[in-house]
């Protein structure tokens, strides 16, 4: 570290990153060993950390991100709703198509930006704050696929998922991960209750992905 950051912080940063990446929990000693110093040491910082609700302990030790972290969470959402609303849009203006920025949250899938064309006659409303199950539905699909791709070579596809009928009958989608941003799981994805043409369709879903990929790095 340099003379103009604090070790503390940092160390704090660093705890917290390993407990996202270990939901099942981590004992002192395990945690201790991840992050690099000694026990002492990280137990004053669980401690810390534990008094701002940002980590917690379990009946049997084990340390866990705290639920404070979703408030902090919460904060980021309109920021990334002001990033990917132009992505969005053109995505959906060019489709007629409803479009939208979805983040895994716990098990769910979270839709936290959604831009409905302005030109269509129909279009399927989708709302702000809808959950469903990361397995169910283009948009969590899309983001398990990214799970795949981050934890190992490139698998074979296409880069984006199609499903009909999964989360409202009749309507269809696509969607594509967002990758290479670590700590965000998310997809960019379109609904729509026509005709889909996959083909032609996912790849332009997979280049909004991108685009909204780079406009958050």
């Amino acid at each position: 570290m340099t003379a103009e950051t604090s070790q503390t912080l940092g160390r704090g940063l660093r705890v917290l990153e390993v407990l996202a990446a270990t939901p099942n929990g981590l004992t002192i000693t395990a945690l201790a060993a991840q992050v690099g110093v000694n026990r002492t040491v990280v137990y004053r910082l669980v401690a810390t950390l534990e008094v701002h609700g940002l980590a917690r302990r379990d009946a049997a030790g084990l340390v866990h991100v705290g639920l404070g972290v979703l408030a902090l969470a919460r904060g980021l959402q309109p920021v990334l709703r002001e990033l990917a609303a132009p992505v969005l849009r053109a995505l959906a203006e060019e489709l007629g198509m409803t479009a939208h920025l979805t983040v895994a949250d716990g098990g769910e899938a979270l839709a936290i930006a959604v831009v409905e064309p302005t030109w269509t006659d129909f279009h399927v409303g989708y709302r702000v704050g809808a959950r469903h199950p990361l397995g169910q539905g283009a948009a969590g699909r899309a983001i398990l696929l990214g799970r795949e791709r981050a934890d190992g070579p490139a698998t074979a596809g296409n880069g984006y998922v199609e499903t009909a009928g999964e989360i409202q009958p009749g309507a269809r989608g696509v969607a594509a991960p967002v990758l290479g941003l670590d700590g965000l799981e998310a997809s960019v994805g379109i609904v729509t209750l026509g005709d889909l043409d996959a083909s032609a369709v996912g790849p332009l879903v997979v280049s909004a992905a991108a685009r909204v990929a780079s406009r958050l790095a």
